[in-house]
């Protein structure tokens, strides 16, 4: 993936689009949207000084979304504090790995795996042993590709941004243009939303100059892939929002699913 000039190069832009965003907001009246806006104000200047400081903040922001979104997870799939606190521990385990010794990741992500899989089993639980490792394996997979934010830099920032717009592109143009249902996991999502999201999500890593066909398969793929993976999980534990301490947002996790699927994709293409 071709790399950005810098988090620098980003800044303007990401003000900017606040500022707009911000504008767009206050004349439309809604108030579930001034809310959200207010805590991306908050959230889009603590991402982007973090990243600034280069692969210490990313890695940061890496372990804080980690150890969140594995507290959220565990609670979504009713999982015992001491299995959460596990999938924490080796989550942050394979992001410091990642940041420090990242030739070594393979075996961080190897050993959190059976760290995961011990607790249940060291506790003899024959009842939910099973549902409780492959709820933490489930964790440790899906959370394991924030460490990809490590080495990608700004590009990770910029990817960032291009899924966030197309998850918003896609939610108000899918109730406007209508057309087939995306997949039963979302009712609520439309082909049309998809493929308008997948454009305006491309046309923003071409603003950001992070338009690499890597990057473009990401958004357009992994982005509505991640997004259904936790609308998945979600169904499956009859649960809406994974949080409630995100305004306008539920929880992290809801945030972050499309990013997850983008990663995901990006590390499988390399």
């Amino acid at each position: 993936m071709r790399a950005v000039t810098s988090v620098a190069s980003l800044a303007p832009w990401l003000g900017g689009a606040l500022a707009l965003a911000g504008v767009a907001v206050v004349a439309s009246r809604r108030r579930e949207l001034m809310i959200r806006w207010c805590a991306w104000a908050v959230g889009v200047p603590l991402i982007t000084g973090a990243f600034w400081l280069g692969q210490p903040g990313a890695a940061a922001v890496a372990g804080a979304a980690a150890l969140i979104a594995a507290l959220e997870l565990g609670g979504l799939l009713r999982l015992p504090r001491s299995d959460r606190a596990v999938l924490a521990a080796a989550l942050t385990g394979v992001i410091l790995t990642a940041w420090l010794t990242p030739g070594q990741l393979p075996r961080a992500v190897a050993a959190g795996a059976l760290a995961v899989a011990a607790v249940p089993l060291l506790s003899g639980d024959a009842d939910h042993g099973l549902r409780r490792v492959s709820g933490g394996l489930l964790g440790l997979a899906w959370l394991s590709v924030l460490a990809a934010l490590v080495p990608l830099g700004a590009d990770g920032l910029a990817l960032f941004v291009a899924v966030s717009v197309a998850d918003i592109t896609a939610y108000f143009a899918g109730r406007r243009l209508g057309g087939p249902r995306l997949s039963p996991l979302s009712p609520a999502k439309r082909w049309s939303g998809t493929l308008a999201g997948a454009a305006t999500g491309i046309g923003t890593l071409g603003v950001l100059g992070a338009a690499s066909w890597q990057a473009m398969v990401a958004v357009a793929v992994g982005g509505p892939a991640g997004d259904l993976v936790e609308s998945m999980v979600k169904r499956g534990t009859q649960v809406k929002d994974a949080g409630r301490w995100l305004p306008g947002s539920g929880g992290l996790l809801d945030r972050v699913d499309s990013l997850l699927g983008a990663l995901a994709v990006l590390v499988v293409l390399g």
